[in-house]
């Protein structure tokens, strides 16, 4: 499934399920880093670049989530929570934060490599993403490297989950894009139906275009249908 071996760092603050998830990734061709709790993560994560995190959410003093968060800071690479903590509400906080997928234990092994696999797969770098600038007009740029939005000669840093959704709305100009379709594209299928997760990311952007002022782009809300990427073209 790849063409090198990816090193994916495993944070848990369980030493059983560390040493299972070293056991199953290395006999999946994966070099494998342990860390313990958050604070060694994330120096492991500075240190050694791997291609991936797997992180759990409940741990002493520094949780999953404030880890994720500050991955974010520093890093697009993908982060997966793999935990114990099945309400929709974490899995929301989750991937709101910048997670790229959110696995419930007990977990299937056979589904943990795909989700990881094709998370892989989508992070520049991969197979399936192209680096490339979207030039939507005269003063409205994405640039699909950096994951910045330039607009009317400001740049707008944008988290990966926020650029993949503006990217998408972007790519379908006019038309109405269903919720669904949104989680489908950004998230995968798993997430369909979650439209409070949409409505957060959909929020973010708005309110990081708004600062700009006297923008020529909107993404519009039709109630009942989806959302609606709209840019006046001036003459």
């Amino acid at each position: 499934m790849f063409q090198r071996k990816h090193t994916i760092l495993v944070v848990d603050d369980q030493p059983e399920t560390r040493n299972m998830l070293r056991i199953g990734l290395k006999a999946e061709g994966f070099n494998v880093i342990l860390a313990e709790d958050a604070s060694s993560g994330l120096k492991a994560a500075y240190n050694h670049h791997p291609d991936a995190v797997l992180l759990d959410i409940m741990m002493p003093e520094i949780d999953g989530y404030e880890m994720c968060r500050r991955l974010r800071e520093m890093t697009d690479i993908p982060v997966l929570f793999l935990t114990a903590k099945s309400n929709i509400e974490d899995k929301i906080q989750g991937l709101a934060l910048g997670a790229d997928d959110y696995i419930v234990k007990p977990f299937n092994f056979a589904e943990l490599k795909y989700r990881l696999a094709r998370c892989i797969s989508r992070t520049p770098g991969g197979s399936s993403r192209k680096m490339e600038m979207l030039f939507l007009s005269d003063s409205v740029t994405l640039d699909c490297d950096r994951h910045e939005l330039s607009l009317h000669g400001n740049i707008i840093g944008l988290t990966p989950k926020e650029f993949e959704v503006l990217r998408y709305l972007a790519s379908h100009p006019g038309k109405v894009l269903t919720t669904d379709a949104i989680l489908v594209n950004v998230w995968g299928t798993e997430h369909i139906g979650e439209l409070d997760l949409v409505k957060q990311y959909i929020y973010r952007l708005r309110r990081k275009i708004g600062a700009v002022g006297n923008s020529t782009l909107s993404i519009n809300t039709i109630w009942g249908s989806g959302y609606c990427f709209e840019l006046e073209r001036k003459p």
